[in-house]
């Protein structure tokens, strides 16, 4: 038996082999005709594939047989495979090196560690992808790894640009994941570049490794075919994510404000407490359960890496697989945001660096379980030691689907896992993994403290969304408050009081009970009409995207849709959707809602919603470009097929109406009003009702001259926002001040409506404030005649409406027409409530 496996008649270069299975064939047949192999071996080699992925990255693939079958390889042997125009291996992994590893015994183990070492060695590994000589493979192999000299310079690749991160926390696991999505789209290498740091754009870990941070500037470059669209695609998909990362920054910050402005409760009696951050608002009275840190004895049991490797891939499958489920059901119950979380999870399973440093200590001799820990306790430090109070929230991330996979590996090593907890139970914890915290049983656990994280990690994100009061960054002496002893935790003000007498005790239950009527009133009542005290009718609709939404949304309260985003439609994917997919969505909408009202918003695309496959022009400010309906009508392609949909989903006589986005003028209605006749006549449809949505001053302006050509308006009050004062409504330090309840605002608001009602038109608001129960009070007393919202707000705005007639909500709108700022506008209706 050879010393080396690599032998230059096992080697072949400049290979174009027709599929993944041909090339696999090919490296099988020349393992055979070595004498290495079994023939029937072959299938072996193939059936792996089905099981496991056997590319491990950068570019190299090493097929290797079932365990069941090693009685077929006669000796140890390697074939490899040259491939300079790339074979995908699998969806975005393009495979230039194929090793088919054939092995009874652990021979070929010093190939394995010279591979994994090469991954990490880009200057040595790319011209092995075309070099015309094998001996470069065999001595490449043969030699040990070249460190980097540390004031070396980082260098980019041939195709390069520049872009600087907008994210107001950085980068992190979700949007990282979708940079990894769309690098592995592109057969070329990329990479990104951050001073003297790279990270492979298609490996998630090396990503969070650079510690991004709003500002910093970063370089895109690639190398190989197609880099330049690749660099574009990647680029693109950064520049996507802004919207997601932007307008969650937002929202944070508003619902900051608003919880600033709530009345907190408060102790009846000096107590000691413990300050954290606020994560989850409510308050929880309970009996404290500490969590203490242990540190996870994984015990070292060597085995062959054939055996290991085969261990490892059946774990990491069975745990991505749980993810999936847990995603799944998380989305069905918490909402996709949400089931973001464990899906960007799932994606740290992919990450090469820690399947390859795992690959590294099994070499190295230790046990699977041992190498496992090891490569994600060493990864998830290297995170932490970044610096940045994000990324380590991230490596909780990384320890949390670690320690799925271990438990996978070894079932026993689950005892370190969450116990049993009794009634009114306060969790107090160094930190908790997101999926312990999905998986909590409310019944018994009332609140949550954790000594470390921060309000945007994903165990803060995952209580705030199941109801679960909460607090993080309290310290570690939240780890020394005495198991057992009574406690009361405020998530509003961030402090958990401990050993609270009866008068304290009293008063936060009357707290509790206060609220909890409440949102039990709310929730019985969420089924009646949409009214003030004295009856006047506003109507309550929902803002929702797809059919399967419509079900939820009304189960909530709401009783119709007021705004159908179809510009969902045409996301995250390669090319628009044609006319018979639009229709088949728009009629399960209209029959998913029975006859309830349903209002379509035309294609709104541009600004901070971008679609590569259009190719639109790039713009240096998109918000002031080409977007809603001034695309459309620049576009017909996308404005006809979407108009033939809805006017042969009208044939059905359910209602259904037409909303244009971003009007400014009367000859944008006029020429939109053409073309839908135009459309309506050719398929001897009925007419609809075509309405407008306002969010630009101008069409609030010109609201009664506009009246007479459009049957409603439905007031944007997001950009309206933005446009009125001047401020993005995504940037992080002004987003708190982008308040649509400015005194500027709810003026364009009333002019909208006077000039609406002059020619007898409806009005409606579709903008974020609808959902605020404070802003649909004054927007009522606005004469605004529809109010559209997330279904989760419609039973507390219902709720609010039903309090307070018509004209006392006519009185206190006339006040804050008078108010100065949105902040005195704010304090105004504090007196409702």
């Amino acid at each position: 038996m050879p010393d080396n496996p690599l032998q230059a008649q096992l080697i072949r270069l400049g290979c174009r082999p027709a599929s993944k299975e041909d090339a696999i064939r090919q490296a099988g047949q020349m393992l055979a005709d070595a004498g290495c192999i079994a023939p029937d071996y072959i299938e072996s080699l193939l059936k792996r594939e089905q099981v496991a992925n056997t590319y491990l990255g950068h570019g190299i693939a090493i097929p290797h047989g079932m365990v069941e079958d090693r009685a077929m390889v006669l000796r140890t042997g390697v074939a490899i495979l040259q491939m300079p125009d790339g074979l995908e291996w699998n969806p975005g992994q393009t495979t230039h090196l194929l090793f088919a590893i054939a092995a009874r015994s652990d021979d070929h183990l010093v190939l394995l560690r010279q591979l994994t070492r090469l991954l990490q060695d880009e200057a040595r590994l790319l011209p092995l992808f075309s070099t015309a000589d094998s001996a470069d493979l065999i001595a490449a192999l043969d030699a040990p790894a070249q460190e980097l000299p540390p004031d070396a310079e980082a260098q980019d690749l041939d195709h390069a640009a520049e872009w600087r991160i907008d994210y107001p926390s950085g980068l992190h696991a979700r949007p990282a994941a979708l940079w990894v999505e769309a690098a592995r789209h592109s057969a070329a290498q990329l990479q990104v570049r951050h001073g003297n740091l790279i990270a492979d754009a298609k490996n998630l870990i090396s990503l969070l490794q650079l510690g991004l941070r709003q500002g910093d500037l970063v370089c895109v470059s690639g190398r190989g075919p197609q880099a330049d669209a690749g660099v574009r695609r990647l680029l693109q998909a950064m520049k996507e994510a802004s919207l997601a990362e932007q307008t969650a920054a937002a929202i944070a910050a508003q619902r900051a404000a608003g919880h600033r402005q709530r009345a907190a409760w408060r102790p009846q009696t000096p107590l000691v407490s413990l300050p954290g951050l606020a994560a989850s608002p409510g308050l929880a009275i309970g009996t404290v359960r500490v969590l203490k840190s242990e540190q996870q004895t994984v015990p070292d049991r060597p085995v062959s890496l054939a055996e290991g490797g085969d261990r490892l891939h059946q774990a990491l499958a069975d745990t991505r697989q749980q993810l999936a489920s847990l995603a799944d059901a998380t989305q069905a119950t918490l909402g996709a945001a949400e089931a973001g979380i464990f899906r960007a999870q799932a994606e740290l399973l992919n990450d090469t660096d820690l399947i390859t440093l795992s690959c590294q200590l099994m070499v190295a001799g230790h046990g699977v379980e041992w190498a496992w820990h090891q490569a994600v306790e060493r990864l998830a430090d290297k995170i932490s030691a970044l610096g940045n109070p994000l990324l380590a929230a991230r490596a909780a991330d990384l320890r949390d689907v670690g320690r799925r996979v271990l438990f996978a590996l070894d079932p026993a090593l689950q005892g370190h896992a969450l116990g049993e907890f009794g009634p009114d139970t306060l969790l107090l914890a160094a930190d908790l993994a997101p999926s312990d915290t999905a998986s909590l049983d409310l019944a018994k656990i009332k609140g949550l403290a954790t000594a470390h994280g921060g309000p945007t990690a994903h165990t803060a994100i995952l209580a705030r969304t199941l109801g679960l009061p909460a607090l993080v960054a309290a310290g570690a002496a939240l780890l020394d408050v005495a198991d057992g002893s009574p406690a009361i935790l405020d998530g509003d003000s961030g402090r958990l009081y401990l050993n609270p007498g009866e008068a304290d005790l009293a008063a936060a239950r009357a707290w509790q009970r206060k609220q909890l009527e409440e949102q039990k009133q709310q929730l019985a009542e969420r089924q009646q009409a949409g009214q003030t005290a004295d009856g006047k009718r506003i109507e309550i609709a929902a803002n929702i995207n797809r059919p399967d939404q419509v079900a939820a949304a009304l189960e909530a309260g709401a009783e119709g849709v007021g705004l159908m985003r179809t510009e969902f439609l045409f996301l995250e994917r390669d090319s628009a959707p044609d006319e018979e997919e639009q229709f088949a969505v728009y009629q399960a909408m209209q029959q998913a809602l029975q006859g309830r009202p349903l209002i379509v918003r035309a294609l709104d695309i541009g600004g901070d919603k971008q679609v590569p496959y259009l190719e639109l022009p790039s713009e240096d400010n998109p918000f002031l470009g080409v977007r809603g309906a001034r695309l459309l009508l620049r576009r017909r392609e996308l404005l006809e097929p979407q108009l033939r949909a809805l006017y042969r989903t009208a044939k059905s006589g359910q209602p259904l109406s037409i909303m244009f986005p971003m009007i400014s003028s009367l000859k944008e209605i006029t020429r939109l009003k053409g073309i839908c006749e135009s459309v309506r006549k050719e398929l001897d449809a009925p007419p609809l009702p075509i309405g407008i949505m306002v969010e630009v001053p101008a069409a609030a302006l010109l609201a009664d001259q506009l009246a007479p050509y459009v049957d409603f308006f439905s007031i944007g009050t997001n950009d309206l926002t933005q446009y009125a004062l001047a401020m993005d409504r995504q940037h992080p330090d002004l987003a708190a001040e982008a308040d649509s309840l400015h005194p500027a605002v709810l003026r364009l608001i009333r002019q909208t409506v006077q000039g609406a009602k002059a020619h007898q038109r409806w009005v409606g608001v579709c903008g974020g404030i609808a959902g605020d129960p404070l802003g649909a009070a004054v927007l009522a007393g606005l004469g605004v005649d529809e109010l559209s919202m997330s279904p989760r707000d419609a039973a507390a705005v219902k709720a609010m409406l039903r309090r307070h007639d018509s004209a006392r909500l006519q009185n206190l709108a006339e006040q804050a027409l008078s108010c100065d700022s949105a902040e005195e506008v704010r304090q105004l209706l504090e007196a409702l409530a």
